[in-house]
This record gives structure tokens, sequence and C-alpha cells, in this order.
């Protein structure tokens, strides 16, 4: 079996993962054929669905307007053996209601732990202030890649295999072991 299939998180591992609450990069197609990567806070349906919001007259806005398919990439780890993450390929679309950008500023940000008030405390003269130039943007996904080298013997990571961290065993490249 390939180990990709060793290291492949389950649906319901995803669905932890990304309620853990780490960063996304959102990657969106540019204007001139490059990749524009940004960082970005994110909210999490029960469908799987990502959304956060940003002013509606960002680059990456213009972007999804001109091309919905975006990839998105969610991962944490420093050391091999705790890499993990979750690339999303899917279909963006913008949505501009009041009340959609206002609970979906408060739930990215409380992933941050910079929660903001409960959305029914909030004056509405507040919520259109806080939602001004501001759009949804939603991303149906398409297709989930994942990793969790956690799940892998310990025997089998660099570390272990060289018994040094960086995975370098007696001054050999990891490969020529």
């Amino acid at each position: 079996m390939p180990r990709k299939d060793d290291i492949r998180m389950t649906k319901d591992e995803i669905r932890d993962y990304l309620h853990e609450g780490h960063n996304m990069t959102l990657v969106t197609n540019g204007p001139k054929g490059f990749p524009h990567a940004v960082a970005m806070f994110y909210a999490l349906d029960d469908d799987l669905t990502i959304r956060f919001a940003t002013y509606g007259s960002s680059q990456k806005v213009k972007n999804i307007e001109r091309d919905p398919k975006v990839t998105l990439l969610v991962e944490s780890g420093t050391a091999y053996s705790e890499l993990r993450g979750v690339m999303i390929e899917g279909k963006a679309r913008i949505e501009n209601e009041l009340e959609r950008t206002v609970a979906t500023m408060i739930e990215s940000n409380a992933r941050t732990g910079s929660p903001l008030p409960d959305i029914e405390q909030i004056p509405h003269d507040v919520k259109v202030r806080m939602a001004a130039k501001r759009v949804v943007v939603c991303i149906d996904p398409v297709r989930f890649v994942s990793w969790d080298h956690g799940k892998l013997p310990s025997s089998k990571t660099p570390s272990a295999l060289s018994g040094r961290p960086g995975g370098r065993a007696l001054g050999r490249p990891v490969g020529s072991l």
C-alpha cells in the first residue's frame, strides 16, 4: 500500500482538523496568470463548506469573479512526524447579505481566540458598519487531499530512522539509509 494511503485522513478527521482553528491559505488565479496566495481566517459549515469575509474590492474577490476555481491549504506541524494538513480544491461563490457577513466575521474571529459578541447582541447600525464594503466568499469543496504523518509508525519517520533530529543518519541523506 502506498504511504499516502497510510497518512490520508478520513472525512471525520478532516472535519475535526478543520474545526481546530488553523489559518487557511487561499490560492486564486491572479490577473496575470500567477497564483495569488493569501492567509485567511475562516468559518466551517457542517457540510464542510468554508466561508470567510473580505472586502468586496480585494484582489482575491476580483480573481474569484473571473475564475471561481480555488485551492485552500490548512496545515500544521514542524517536525516531520507532526505534519498534518488538508488541501481543498473548490468552487467559490460570493454572497452579499448583511447577517451572513456579520455571522461569518464572528465565527471566523472566534477561531482566533478573539471572539466577537453574539450576533443577537450587536445593534443593527453596528452590523452595517462591520459589514460595510465586505462580502462573504463560500467555497464549495470539490476534492480533498489530506495527510497526517502522526499516523506513520514511528519507525518510518526520518527522525526515528536516524535517531537524530532533522532526519539525517551519520551525515547521509535520509534516502541513502
